[in-house]
């Protein structure tokens, strides 16, 4: 079957980039994994940070970080507004997270991925380091099966309607977080059930686009802005839905988000909002989790997993690496 290929990578050479977004995503994952079980979280970032950030310098684009490790003050490196890239080849707008999980990896427990997400420029939500509200499924359901206003007893009754089974048949995935305490009673209040995670909500909205596979129908809680808008740019890429809502409770955190663009603190994005056009998400397992295998080491050789997802091809691709020219970084 022939698939059109449109936007901004269409070009051969652009196309390329896919297979290089994988090597800064392994090149990130491997770093990281050195330190798996050391608990030594902000080492094992940096190093990530690090990893990622050298090979982004070489990619041949006019990149831009829009999504990325804080606010220039508050991050040395892949801070917010950060150029990356060669300046040679299509101007881009990038979200990072070069180890989402810190503390799994730090306690070496599954889940644990090396991500960004790569889009036209001015198409990513350029988000501040602040909270958002997220509710997200997967795909095959109406338009508004869910709606990030409603409660979460509403939530669970239409998505259950929709999936044609009763509330118990539904399961909800949500950050195990003491502000979460009434959202989790609320949801065990309609008979679904519920699993807690302790990190890692990229991996756990995209885990609801299989139910199937993961037994996880939605994502419903609060979790870091940035993290949700490489989500959304996922799920752009395999369908589903998702909204969020920026939390600006602080007049610091409003005229931040004002400098970067945001002029209704209040507003409902959904997944289009956040992530718009053609776009490619690449993610690495550092520690093995239910959606990638982690880094493995053995004499001589190194061996990844990572999945790339494409918008405007709907492609996922599986790429099962093994490295056996250098031992720190992958080629």
């Amino acid at each position: 079957m022939s698939v059109a290929n449109t936007g901004i990578f269409s070009d051969p050479t652009a196309r390329g980039l896919t297979l290089e977004l994988v090597r800064v995503t392994e090149a990130a994952a491997i770093a990281a994994a050195r330190l798996r079980g050391h608990g030594r979280e902000k080492e094992a970032d940096q190093a990530a940070v690090d990893a990622m950030r050298a090979e982004l310098m070489v990619l041949p684009i006019e990149g831009r970080v829009v999504i990325g490790e804080g606010e220039r003050d508050e991050a040395p490196m892949l801070f917010i507004g950060e150029a990356v890239g060669t300046g040679h080849g299509p101007s881009v707008d990038i979200a990072v997270d070069p180890l989402e999980g810190t503390t799994l990896c730090a306690k070496d427990m599954p889940g644990a991925i090396a991500v960004m997400a790569l889009a036209e420029r001015g198409s990513l939500l350029a988000a501040p380091d602040v909270y958002m509200q997220k509710i997200a499924i997967g795909p095959g359901y109406p338009p508004g099966t869910v709606d990030l206003d409603w409660s979460p007893a509403q939530n669970i009754a239409s998505l259950a309607r929709a999936k044609g089974v009763e509330p118990a048949g539904i399961t909800a995935i949500i950050l195990d977080r003491p502000r979460h305490m009434d959202l989790i009673a609320a949801v065990r209040s309609t008979g679904a059930g519920i699993r807690l995670i302790s990190d890692g909500d990229i991996a756990a909205i995209i885990h609801c686009t299989k139910p199937e596979e993961t037994g996880v129908d939605i994502y419903m809680g609060t979790g870091a802005a940035p993290e949700g808008v490489i989500a959304a740019s996922a799920l752009r890429c395999i369908g589903g839905q998702m909204q969020g809502r920026l939390i600006l409770d602080s007049a610091d955190k409003r005229a931040r988000a004002a400098k970067m663009g945001i002029t209704d603190p209040n507003r409902k994005y959904d997944m289009h909002d956040m992530a718009r056009g053609d776009v490619i998400v690449a993610a690495t397992g550092v520690t093995t989790g239910a959606l990638l295998a982690g880094v493995k080491f053995s004499p001589g050789l190194i061996e990844t997993e990572t999945v790339v997802y494409r918008s405007n091809t709907g492609t996922v691709r599986r790429i099962a690496c093994e490295h056996r020219r250098l031992e720190s970084a992958p080629g």
